[in-house]
């Protein structure tokens, strides 16, 4: 095997040694190569680098770079010009491959041969920049809105229809073609509700929606629900009106459906309420006779059986009359007035007044409440059966006590009659609400109608509020019931 002989020694002598040792605390990889390419001395650094380096002083760098041809271009580079210019080359590095900024120039001072001297930095891989997305490829306004299942179309000041999408044309059961250039109000014909709600297009408001019926070509009729808009450009300069039709037959259809049945119901209990009143009257009036005139030759059996009898049918008075109220609270819309709850409340208490000192409640209201929009009779009713309610299942307890308070909200008036009683278990805080629903017997050992908490509810949803309970077994009841401002 030939190998190549190692440089002179006179080359690492004394005053070249300092000179290079300086230059390796300045840059990691030092080299100085003969024109052959072999290595005449190397930085301490470079075995760092390389891990370890495959080549020794007085070797050829080609096992140092990975193409050998790079050499033979840096030879050539440097012989004609004395220099390389730096640029990035990938060198061995143990197992794998590493990326240096590479240079070189000629060794300063007499020798016999030339002499080059080389630096190089590793580079330090760099995070690639997130990638930009592609931009989305444009598409129109109205391709978005032809693909739209809502039917929706746009007219001008005038109320002729400038865009129709295909599910307006679907809706109406007419040509697309056959929409656009027409006036609104005729693609709505057969109702003047239709026309009274299109001809206000555009609107100075922001928005408005209506329910119409329409007939089709076909003679069909549907309803439909238009919702609709100002158009307008980005300085505020109002076009036409945006409008979105919608078919809800089937929902008006259904929500029909369910205040007949609601309707044919109260009217059924409103019926049997009396029929059944008639005979209860009979009966409780000769139970009194009964008592007036036989009373001694009843014995106390008899007048045990007598108290049962008329009790029963006290019981079923109340219920009747529940029943009753319960029926005429759907009858008409509610009397909405502007109504004092302290004056109501203030008469409540001397009504109560001697089943609270019976039961020694100590019922406390609100001093200066804000005046309510609600029927005058309902709001009574409310605080009736709310404190009776309150009453009924107070439960014992050292201080028993009822606050009713009334606050003026942002959109509603929020009502609370809150109680120290036994409280509600939460899996029936909606049970309670409904018709003939009662937990456990009243504070007379009687069992409620369970009527009175379905009238406050039925109350307030005809006055557009709601009604719901906060409460937990031994922790008391609060009672919440809101009536809108407007």
């Amino acid at each position: 095997m030939t190998t190549t002989p190692s440089p002179p020694a006179f080359l690492l002598d004394s005053s070249v040694r300092p000179l290079l040792e300086s230059l390796s605390q300045l840059d990691q990889i030092v080299l100085l190569l003969d024109r052959c390419g072999r290595v005449v001395w190397m930085c301490d650094n470079l075995g760092l680098f390389c891990n370890p380096p495959s080549f020794v002083t007085g070797e050829s760098t080609h096992d140092l770079l990975i193409d050998r041809a790079q050499l033979h271009d840096f030879a050539r580079e440097m012989l004609a010009h004395g220099r390389v210019a730096p640029r990035t080359v990938e060198i061995r590095r143990g197992r794998g491959t590493g990326s240096v900024e590479f240079s070189a120039v000629l060794f300063p001072g007499t020798h016999p041969e030339p002499l080059f001297l080389v630096t190089a930095r590793p580079v330090v891989a760099q995070e690639r920049a997130p990638r930009r997305p592609e931009p989305a490829p444009e598409v129109s306004l109205a391709a978005i809105l032809d693909s739209s299942p809502e039917a929706v179309l746009t007219l001008d000041p005038a109320g002729l229809v400038t865009y129709a999408n295909p599910a307006v044309a679907r809706l109406l059961g007419c040509a697309q073609e056959d929409v656009v250039a027409r006036p609104l109000t005729h693609l709505l014909s057969g109702s003047e509700e239709a026309e009274r709600v299109v001809g206000s297009f555009p609107g100075t408001s922001d928005g408005q929606t209506a329910d119409v019926t329409i007939s089709r070509d076909d003679g069909s009729t549907l309803c439909v629900s238009v919702s609709a808009s100002p158009l307008k450009l980005a300085d505020g300069t109002c076009v036409g009106t945006l409008a979105f039709l919608r078919d809800v037959t089937e929902q008006r259809n259904k929500a029909a459906e369910v205040a007949r049945k609601n309707a044919e119901l109260e009217s059924y209990v409103h019926s049997v309420s009396h029929d059944l009143r008639s005979p209860l009257v009979s009966l409780l009036g000769f139970s009194r006779l009964l008592r007036q005139d036989h009373a001694d030759q009843l014995g106390d059996s008899g007048r045990h059986f007598l108290d049962r009898i008329e009790q029963a049918g006290r019981t079923m008075e109340a219920l009747i009359n529940d029943l009753l109220e319960l029926s005429r609270i759907g009858e008409t819309a509610a009397r909405k007035t502007v109504v004092d709850p302290r004056r109501t409340l203030l008469q409540l208490r001397a009504e109560l007044k001697p089943r609270l000192e019976s039961q020694r409640v100590e019922l406390e209201i609100c001093e200066r409440p804000p005046l309510v929009l609600c029927d005058r009779i309902r709001l009574y009713q409310v605080f009736s059966n709310l404190v009776g309610n309150a009453l009924d299942h107070m439960g014992p307890h050292p201080k028993p006590r009822i606050e009713i308070d009334v606050r003026e909200e942002i959109d509603a008036h929020h009502i609370t009659v809150r109680d120290n009683g036994r409280g509600v278990d939460p899996r029936h805080h909606e049970r309670i609400f409904e018709i003939f629903q009662s937990l456990g017997p009243r504070a007379d050992g009687r069992r409620g109608t369970g009527v009175g908490l379905a009238i406050v509810k039925k109350i307030a949803e005809t006055h557009g509020g709601r009604v719901w309970v906060e409460s937990a077994p031994g922790e008391g009841a609060c009672f919440h019931l809101t009536f809108p401002r407007g």
